[in-house]
């Protein structure tokens, strides 16, 4: 769904920094052999998140639903030398994916895959975070946010994707099976209300929030 008129947002595609090579690869691999490529975050948003990392340079960072590992990649980009960035998925079947891509980059060193549920592997790492990046099943965010903020630095960031859901976020009423939509309009007001941070919502691609803790 695009929030400005196609041309437009071709036009700030387009006037963007270029997508690098090994992405440019991974987003042709993921959309020829992996199941519902749109998740991938892209050549725009990726830009966003690697140029939000460098402007943060972290020394670690957390991310909350891998896929096929571009994201994990555009935000390594900022991290410091001597940081580690751990990312966490549950499917299995993409892990060596994400590792082949990771082992051809710069960070591959600097990666560390968690296989399995995050409410369960976030209490695991010993570790504060200064930049978290959000982006797995959208009926956890409020979940995943209480238990990744107290391991946030003061000053650290958390990025949320998918926070405007196709626009769906407006409607009052929502299908029987649908838990995403009501789980994404608490999160939203959780943002806007949580005294710990301060937070813009930006309408990118399908919505992405900047939260920086206080």
């Amino acid at each position: 769904m695009h929030f400005i008129p196609e041309d437009i947002d071709k036009y700030v595609v387009n006037h963007s920094e270029n997508e690098p090579e090994l992405l440019q690869q991974l987003n042709r691999e993921t959309n020829q052999k992996i199941l519902v490529p749109r998740m991938l975050s892209g050549h725009y948003q990726g830009r966003l998140l690697s140029m939000i990392s460098k402007l943060v340079n972290p020394k670690n960072i957390l991310e909350i639903g891998t896929y096929t590992g571009y994201s994990a990649l555009c935000l390594a980009e900022g991290i410091q030398p001597n940081g580690e960035l751990h990312t966490i998925d549950k499917n299995e079947e993409l892990v060596d994916f994400q590792r082949k891509y990771f082992d051809k980059s710069n960070y591959g060193h600097q990666i560390f895959q968690h296989l399995g549920n995050a409410l369960d592997i976030i209490p695991t790492l010993d570790k504060m975070f200064d930049l978290v990046f959000i982006d797995a099943d959208k009926e956890n965010y409020s979940n995943y946010f209480h238990a990744v903020i107290d391991k946030l630095n003061t000053g650290g960031v958390i990025l949320s994707d998918n926070v405007l859901w196709s626009g769906k976020i407006l409607e009052t009423s929502f299908k029987k099976n649908d838990a995403c939509t009501p789980a994404l309009i608490e999160y939203n007001v959780l943002l806007k209300n949580d005294k710990r941070i301060e937070t813009v919502l930006l309408p990118i691609r399908d919505g992405l929030t900047i939260s920086r803790k206080l």
